[in-house]
């Protein structure tokens, strides 16, 4: 892998990640079109530890409150507050899709990681979170949430393990159904990324230490590109969401899934 390769790779993952808009979909692109070779294990690692890094990075208060007051209390005897409520949220809503990663993770990979079922899901959810951005305008905030809309936001994130949904679009189409403003929906779904990206790095970080050798200028260039990349996402999303609301992702969505759907036909 040259270091441009690298570098829009890493960009790629940077805001898919937290953008509506797919990862898969976006890594298929360049060995369908440009003809690169698939990035490899140790690239993987590095662009999730790079989005979990900016993650923590932008949500630095909020996540040492959540866990100072989640372990104060449950461990230390301390009174429940809405910190650790929230934490508890978190956790719950990522169970769903940590079962189903571990128990149907493999045939996912083996069957589902396919242009059409990429360019399918593209397109549907995409235009689901249209819909529900256009016809539900909740006023929720986070202050709002309970246990049973943490557990259908999480069911909803367990979708994203089929490749083209897309693990923030699919969230925050779950949380404006439910009535929440586009800020609080866009805030908890990448606030359920932490755990996520953990967990997933974190079985990929296990498979790489197998290997013998490891790449570690890719992995060190990788891990900065798409941390920033993805620390900026996050910062303009969050400041842009509430006036753009979600049409143009939907739109771009769209394209996107049409253009899968000639490269499928071999048209491009």
């Amino acid at each position: 892998m040259d270091i441009i390769q690298a570098f829009w790779l890493a960009v790629v993952q940077g805001l898919t990640e937290f953008l509506p808009i797919s990862s898969s979909a976006h890594l298929i692109l360049p060995s369908a079109v440009l003809g690169w070779q698939d990035q490899g294990l140790a690239f993987d690692v590095a662009v999730h530890v790079g989005s979990l890094i900016a993650v923590l990075a932008y949500f630095k208060n909020d996540v040492i409150k959540l866990i100072q007051s989640w372990v104060g209390a449950t461990f230390l005897g301390r009174d429940s507050n809405a910190e650790s409520q929230m934490a508890w949220f978190i956790i719950m809503a990522t169970v769903p899709a940590a079962l189903v990663g571990l128990l149907a993770g493999g045939f996912i990979e083996l069957h589902l990681r396919s242009i059409a079922v990429i360019a399918t899901t593209t397109i549907v959810f995409g235009l689901l979170l249209g819909w529900v951005d256009w016809r539900v305008r909740g006023a929720k905030t986070l202050q709002h949430l309970t246990w049973k809309s943490a557990l259908i936001i999480g069911l909803a994130q367990a979708l994203a393990l089929i490749p083209g949904t897309s693990r923030s679009g699919i969230t925050i189409t779950a949380a404006l159904a439910l009535g929440f403003d586009r800020n609080s929906a866009a805030r908890f779904s990448f606030l359920l990324a932490i755990p996520i990206i953990c967990l997933s790095g974190g079985y990929q970080t296990l498979q790489l230490v197998a290997e013998s050798s490891v790449p570690w200028f890719e992995i060190a260039f990788g891990t900065v590109v798409s941390g920033i990349t993805a620390y900026l996402c996050i910062h303009y999303f969050l400041r842009l969401v509430d006036k753009i609301g979600m049409l143009p992702f939907v739109i771009y969505r769209l394209v996107l899934g049409v253009v899968l759907i000639l490269i499928y036909n071999g048209l491009i």
